[in-house]
């Protein structure tokens, strides 16, 4: 079969970026157009969840793991982690929630898959700025911040729910029992991540055990750029892209095989 001709290439890519655009404004709509406050809410939300966690560690505990702030310690774990989880379960779903797009020619799984993705990773990164930029304004933190483990920390969160989003869209698509068995399995994934208590004060047990968790690695890197006093000497850049990529070439591969099939059974 001949290449593509440029002009081919060209007017796929705009319509990949037109069908891109609509699903993101269709789900900006759908998600927040319907209900008081709109975006104000995705603001809120993890905001309240942080004080409350920061309220009741402070009752039980004089001074935080790190710092002396218990909102900015909270924060730099929370955050990345519901950056993560919001990306893997939005991608995951996004075939179910495009299906009626999906029916014609110019949509494809790509396309839904990535709107969900660029539009929660613009939210959630929107909100990390705002939200750790209010508690240093409001609060004596004295933190040092240091761009690069941020940066790395943010984007192997990214990396790491896409590529759990897409492998997750197609195990959904497949084996419909695998939501409930997700589900269940992820369920203390909050407490094995590392947010609410730093790696290095659990027994060398569990250390050995929540190693294996990529997201331990990730609130690990976030905080050591706000506490330069912290090391985080266990974290592996290595392993977490290796978690990050490995599923995500899965899943694009499952996919781009049975992707029809997946829409025929929704």
């Amino acid at each position: 079969m001949p290449p593509l001709s440029p002009r081919v290439g060209t007017t796929r890519s705009f319509a990949t970026l037109r069908a891109v655009s609509a699903l993101m404004l269709r789900e900006m709509a759908t998600r927040y157009g319907r209900s008081p406050g709109g975006y104000l809410w995705a603001l809120l939300e993890p905001l309240g969840g942080i004080m409350v966690m920061a309220l009741g560690f402070s009752l039980l505990l004089r001074s935080p793991p790190l710092g002396n702030s218990f909102m900015l310690f909270y924060a730099t774990g929370f955050l990345p982690f519901s950056l993560y989880q919001g990306i893997a379960r939005f991608v995951g779903g996004s075939i179910e929630f495009s299906k009626p797009l999906l029916q014609y020619p110019a949509v494809t799984w790509v396309d839904a898959a990535i709107a969900r993705f660029l539009l929660n990773a613009l939210t959630g990164i929107l909100i990390a700025l705002l939200l750790i930029s209010g508690i240093m304004i409001v609060s004596e933190t004295r933190a040092l911040v240091e761009l690069p483990p941020i940066v790395t920390a943010m984007s192997l969160a990214l990396l790491i729910g896409l590529s759990i989003g897409v492998l997750n869209c197609a195990l959904f698509g497949l084996f419909p029992v695998w939501t409930q068995v997700w589900g269940i399995f992820t369920r203390p994934l909050f407490l094995a991540s590392g947010v609410l208590i730093l790696y290095d004060d659990l027994p060398t047990s569990v250390q050995n055990i929540l190693w294996y968790n990529p997201l331990m690695h990730v609130t690990g890197l976030m905080r050591s750029g706000f506490y330069p006093s912290y090391r985080a000497d266990y974290v592996d850049l290595t392993y977490c892209l290796a978690t990050g990529l490995i599923p995500l070439f899965l899943g694009v591969v499952l996919m781009s095989r049975y992707h029809r099939e997946i829409l025929a059974n929704k």
